[in-house]
């Protein structure tokens, strides 16, 4: 029989010696275990992280403003028609400005960019909108890449971002082509000449899928010289209801053809696209849309330089561009002519500021610019801009 008095003395033994052999192990394993038995995280992996020490990671940053008068009336939400860059009439804005981190290495690489202004807010995704971009790949052999997450388009001469553009204003056309896709590319670049691309999106110019179907297509470059590169993009796509009856089944077909030198910058744009069950008319008939861009700069100086712009496009069934309205409130199809001038001076190689006029004509038909209470089918622009990046 344990005597009482001898209790307390087994009872503090007992308290103590657990403490004293984890302390044992934890000396007999600290020069053993990386872990951090102190973390509070996970413990399922190590909290040592390993890292590509070949890798290179540049942060960037861009910013401009604008200020525009058009000679038309404003949507409720305060922007013009067809709006992309320097959406708002009769103000100065923030059209775009953004951050954005690249990550490459030999065999992975990434890059993300966050954004606000007036363009994002216009004409972007309404999910995630604050994101232009954000994917990562790696080598699945030499020469070829997989891809997934969001991208910016791959189509059209024009990007979202002015200082990548010859103009400040968009093309009617590069307006209602996709700006923004999600999904996987695989990518086999052959050599500096020659590169294939195939993709799978969730759907046709959203980030989240809208259906049961995917957006499947291809992208072929070729640059046969330094200066000259063609480009032939497609893409096949349904985004009809999935309790729709019938497919509405879209083909969109890109082709660019680019001229850059010391002095000149040359570009050719021509589009053809098609849905099946869509004439206005006659929904069991395939409906079509075409467009066609050509673009030119002069450069004068390094500081100085001249450009142009002539655009061209028709959606008689609104396959592309959705439903637009007459003076009367009637559904019509789109077909508008354009010709935008500039000029162009950069202070520094990193910036520009450009003066531009552009002239809409739709036909007359087709009044859908309201201007001093009066309908219309013309439009004039007046834009100014100024970017920097760095």
């Amino acid at each position: 029989m344990i005597n009482i008095r001898y209790i307390p003395f087994f009872l503090f033994t007992f308290l103590l010696f657990p403490l004293f052999s984890v302390g044992q192990l934890q000396k007999e394993f600290i020069n053993r275990d990386t872990t951090d038995l102190t973390f509070t995280g996970t413990k399922i992996n190590p909290y040592a992280v390993e890292y590509d020490t070949t890798a290179k990671l540049t942060f960037s940053g861009y910013f401009d403003t604008y200020y525009a008068y058009y000679t038309d009336s404003i949507n409720p939400n305060g922007f013009c028609k067809f709006p992309t860059t320097a959406p708002r009439h009769n103000q100065v804005g923030i059209n775009i400005i953004q951050l954005s981190a690249k990550y490459e290495s030999t065999n992975f690489r990434g890059v993300a960019t966050v954004f606000g202004g007036d363009c994002p807010q216009s004409s972007w995704s309404s999910h995630l909108n604050f994101i232009q971009e954000a994917n990562a790949g790696f080598r699945i052999v030499k020469k070829l890449w997989v891809d997934a997450g969001f991208f910016r388009t791959h189509f059209g001469l024009e990007s979202i971002q002015p200082r990548e553009n010859v103009t400040m204003s968009t093309s009617i056309v590069n307006c209602f082509e996709p700006y923004f896709l999600s999904g996987i590319k695989l990518t086999w670049q052959q050599s500096s000449k020659f590169l294939v691309q195939l993709h799978a999106f969730n759907s046709f110019n959203q980030y989240i899928e809208t259906n049961k179907n995917k957006a499947l297509g291809f992208s072929v470059v070729y640059s046969p010289t330094s200066k000259i590169t063609a480009t032939l993009s497609s893409i096949v796509s349904d985004e009809s209801p999935d309790k729709q009856n019938y497919n509405q089944t879209y083909c969109y077909n890109d082709f660019l053809l680019t001229y850059k030198s010391n002095k000149w910058i040359l570009g050719f744009e021509a589009n053809y696209g098609l849905r099946t069950n869509s004439v206005l008319s006659d929904s069991t008939k395939s409906a079509f849309v075409f467009s066609n861009l050509l673009l030119a700069k002069y450069r004068i100086t390094p500081q100085w330089a001249l450009y142009s712009r002539g655009e061209i496009f028709s959606d008689p069934n609104e396959i592309l561009t959705g439903k637009i309205v007459d003076q009367n409130s009637q559904l019509i199809g789109l077909d508008i002519l354009g010709g935008t001038f500039g000029v162009e001076y950069k202070p520094i190689p990193n910036s520009f500021f450009r003066i531009e006029s552009r002239y809409l004509q739709s036909k007359k038909s087709e009044s859908i610019f309201y201007y001093n209470d009066a309908s219309q089918n013309y439009r004039l622009e007046f834009i100014v801009g100024l970017g920097l990046w760095f």
